[in-house]
């Protein structure tokens, strides 16, 4: 299971002082990449209206397609922290050309391309929660919490409990997802597809 929750980085807030920051209280700095992410709906299911997700992910030596299902109201806790199951299909790394096609000729509707800069820092008690720092092209910045657990149970306090150590408890919550950001805020119109199911 994957229990997250995304709060939006004020402009007065550096993303690259955050990391410091969090450094400074002793979580441990796993990486920085880019990462572009292009999603997909169904024709016949508008997968932005039951909030799927079928996206194929690449970044530097990886790729990937992932799967999430639709939501539903067990799916977004009261406190704005959604937890959903997700399918993950490894590919060699320079499949994502390959599974983008593939999905292309099945009939799936490209919505939109995401582009992030993420720097992501584990938590150094518990190896399963990360705090990713994120900026997403024509969008802004943001942090993510996110827990991995093979249930929910005890998840969520987890992640309260990390963005309380962490001082960004207070920031704005995000309750989209990154694709609908780009989707409602990116001002470059070849960003998001013409096409929509």
């Amino acid at each position: 299971m994957e229990v997250e929750r995304k709060r939006e980085l004020p402009d007065h807030i550096d993303p690259a002082a955050l990391v410091h920051r969090l450094v400074g209280i002793g979580f441990i700095e796993v990486g920085r990449l880019v990462e572009i992410d292009t999603y997909y709906s169904r024709p016949d299911v508008d997968f932005m209206v039951t909030v799927e997700c079928l996206r194929v992910r690449e970044r530097n030596g990886f790729a990937e397609i992932t799967y999430k299902p639709a939501s539903t109201g067990a799916a977004h806790s009261a406190a704005d922290i959604i937890t959903k199951p997700e399918t993950n299909v490894l590919l060699d790394a320079d499949q994502a050309p390959q599974a983008n096609q593939l999905l292309a000729a099945i009939g799936m509707v490209q919505l939109v391309r995401v582009e992030k800069d993420r720097t992501t820092l584990r938590h150094p008690e518990h190896d399963t929660v990360t705090v990713a720092v994120d900026t997403i092209a024509g969008v802004g910045s943001f942090v993510e919490t996110e827990v991995l657990a093979p249930t929910a149970d005890g998840a969520d306090e987890l992640l309260e409990n990390t963005e309380q150590r962490c001082g960004f408890d207070d920031l704005p919550v995000v309750r989209l997802p990154y694709r609908d950001l780009v989707m409602e805020r990116a001002p470059d119109p070849h960003l998001t597809s013409s096409r929509r199911p």
